[in-house]
């Protein structure tokens, strides 16, 4: 990936000039002085130079090549001093030039090693100009995509195109979220910056975007197993939870979207993403790691959070919460579909009498009027107890003396 013009034209500055004056002069006995494209000396081994126009890098960047000024030349330009000065290039455009003070003779023979040497910095320099920038407009692509608008998909096509991603591929989104993050400090990268960093370190071809002060997305393109997409990309995510816990220095909670095709599907995944951390931490929180995979009915429901139907569904596990038992008959209530319905596991995960469950159970069907016989009656009971996850929730739903049963 060459340097682009614009980017060799300006990659020289002051510090990559000072860089520059320091290594050479470690090995070579002469003064040494780097000048821009203007011919004005930026770095100098004679700091009282620093700031001069220097006559010689002047007819070096003029003609394009090396030229040497003996002591007859020097008293015939105004400031001038016997040296060699060579112009600077990089990416085949000329940036600056480089002049080592003393009579020719004596430093023509570091003249090369010295320009070598300079157009390696500033060629290294460029180079990591240019990846920084590649990096930022991948980072701004991911982020316009997992926040997709229609009216952008032509953009975001064009961009996909020029990065050389194939959108239309299966889209998969991972968040991290990091816990406990220190306050920033000024002009320093952030931890959630740090990381994103020491990732592309290791996955220098990921596509990650900080969205926020302590989350981090990464998008990848995801190929299904030829047996369909029933098989999760579990294997994904075990992975980068490993390499997280290499490189993460803070508490983190890594969450998997699901994987879609399609400009739309890296929202959509992010979307779950997001979903899945929040059911999951507020379920599992000593839990760290997150699939849609392994939540998809919690995560698709959670869409239904208003109207008549949401408060319908939600009505059985409301109906517990006037019970003063209420706090006990959801913990069984939550074991028992922990433990698939299973009475004899649930009886043994709560410590309790199998006869105490058949109870509570008998107690929750009274409570709810549904028949946890009845495979209908259980799928509501599930899927109310899915949209009502706290006790809070269901103690400040709205509910009619009517709804209740006799």
């Amino acid at each position: 990936m060459p340097p682009s013009t614009d980017t060799a034209m300006h990659i020289l500055d002051t510090g990559l000039a000072q860089e520059i004056v320091a290594r050479t002069m470690r090995i070579i006995p002469f003064n040494v002085n780097v000048m821009d494209a203007h011919g004005v000396i930026l770095a100098s081994g004679n700091a009282a130079r620093v700031g001069e126009l220097h006559a010689g890098a002047l007819l070096a960047l003029a003609k394009k090549l090396t030229t040497e000024i003996d002591a007859a030349a020097a008293q015939k330009l105004h400031g001038a001093q016997p040296g060699i000065n060579l112009p600077l290039c990089v990416g085949g455009e000329i940036c600056g030039a480089v002049g080592l003070s003393g009579a020719p003779d004596a430093v023509r023979q570091f003249g090369e090693l010295v320009r070598l040497s300079a157009e390696m910095i500033l060629e290294q320099a460029a180079l990591t100009q240019t990846l920084q920038s590649h990096s930022r407009y991948r980072e701004a692509f991911v982020l316009n995509l997992i926040r997709y608008e229609p009216g952008a998909r032509a953009e975001l096509e064009g961009w996909a195109q020029r990065l050389g991603i194939d959108i239309e591929r299966m889209q998969l989104v991972f968040l991290v979220e990091l816990q406990g993050v220190p306050a920033a400090v000024d002009h320093a990268p952030s931890a959630v910056q740090v990381l994103q960093m020491r990732l592309l370190a290791r996955r220098d071809d990921a596509l990650t975007a900080t969205v926020g002060p302590t989350e981090l997305v990464l998008l990848e393109a995801w190929e299904p197993s030829r047996k369909g997409l029933e098989t999760p990309p579990q294997r994904r995510l075990d992975a980068l939870a490993q390499l997280l816990r290499e490189e993460c220095t803070l508490p983190f909670t890594l969450s998997m979207g699901i994987a879609l095709p399609g400009i739309d599907g890296a929202a959509i995944s992010y979307g779950s993403a997001r979903t899945a951390s929040r059911l999951g931490r507020a379920r599992h929180p000593q839990q760290q790691v997150f699939s849609y995979y392994e939540m998809a009915l919690p995560v698709l429901l959670s869409g239904l959070d208003s109207g008549w139907q949401a408060h319908q569904l939600r009505m059985p596990i409301a109906r517990l919460a006037h019970d003063k038992s209420r706090a006990m008959l959801r913990a069984t209530l939550s074991a028992w579909f922990e433990q698939n319905e299973n009475s004899a596991a649930t009886a043994k995960a709560l410590g309790i009498h199998r006869n105490t469950l058949d109870y509570r159970l008998r107690r929750i069907g009274e409570l709810t009027g549904l028949d946890l016989g009845a495979s209908e009656d259980k799928l509501l009971l599930y899927v109310s107890s899915l949209l009502s996850p706290t006790l809070s929730s269901t103690l400040n739903a709205t509910v009619s003396p009517d709804d209740l049963p006799a």
